[in-house]
């Protein structure tokens, strides 16, 4: 099944069962866990279209159709791919400007490779590609409408930093550097070119305060779920426990070459799921 069919199919589910956020989601009532699947899919035909190796306007033209797509279902004719989307945007409110930062963030990487931006962009990106998704999730949860922004805030960079620090070595091998331009100055790295940091000794000291920046994220987004109900911050909790546990991990195995890639094992995934789901 491709993403298109996907998209256009109720089966949501297909399109997100490969994902480290399936499990989180599965556990969802039926309204909720069909939304999410819907966010989800969204996600990843914008995200496909900007990793992409197609030509460059190729793919700004294809994010700016979806851009015309999301105004049309908020107008009340969406395209056939959004056409089941609309209930769900009616039942749990979601709000076209976090759809369309979405776009915007994964745009960020199409007119040229994101390369050492500095800390004010990188905080940009990550509230695109992330907190938006976490703010239209939120809604979906049911959590109060200030806790909601707050916890997708957190949560959301707290995510996209580990991701980040996780993929060091498989975004340079596509042109792509994530670490900010004040780290690589701070550790004396001058270069920008990805493989050339990606291999540069002193890599530690640029992803320490990224390590610490996540972990205070992580840290903050278990104060907003802690006073909220249980129920509704499940899903959030099995993604911040399953991404905080990869971020440890990260650290215990270190940034120095050569970097083995860093996986949760099936044990720990089912152990996080059974605390947080059922316990």
């Amino acid at each position: 099944m491709t993403l298109e069919t996907a998209a256009a199919n109720p089966n949501y589910g297909t399109t997100a069962s490969g994902s480290s956020f399936y499990a989180a989601m599965r556990i969802l009532p039926q309204e909720q866990r069909q939304a999410m699947f819907q966010i989800y899919s969204f996600c990843r035909q914008v995200d496909d279209i900007a990793d992409s190796d197609g030509p460059r306007q190729q793919r700004l033209a294809a994010l700016q159709q979806w851009r015309q797509d999301i105004d049309a279902l908020y107008q009340g004719h969406p395209p056939a791919r959004l056409r089941d989307y609309a209930v769900s945007v009616e039942r749990f409110g979601l709000e076209r400007e976090d759809f369309l930062a979405i776009v915007d963030g994964m745009e960020m990487d199409v007119p040229q490779d994101i390369r050492a931006p500095d800390l004010a962009t990188l905080d940009l990106y990550c509230d695109r590609v992330a907190s938006a998704v976490g703010r239209l999730s939120v809604r979906v949860f049911g959590l109060p409408r200030d806790d909601g922004i707050l916890l997708a805030h957190h949560l959301g960079r707290a995510l996209q930093l580990t991701n980040i620090l996780r993929d060091i070595d498989e975004d340079a091998a596509i042109g792509r550097l994530y670490l900010p331009a004040e780290g690589l100055r701070q550790a004396g790295i001058s270069s920008t070119d990805p493989l050339v940091v990606a291999a540069d000794p002193a890599l530690a000291k640029v992803c320490a305060p990224l390590v610490e920046r996540a972990r205070n994220h992580f840290a903050k987004a278990d104060e907003v779920m802690g006073r909220n109900r249980r129920r509704v911050v499940r899903a959030p909790r099995i993604m911040s426990k399953y991404y905080g546990a990869i971020l440890e991990l990260l650290v215990a195995r270190g940034f120095a070459n050569s970097r083995p890639p860093v996986r949760l094992n099936k044990a720990a995934r089912i152990a996080i799921l059974l605390r947080y789901a059922f316990f």
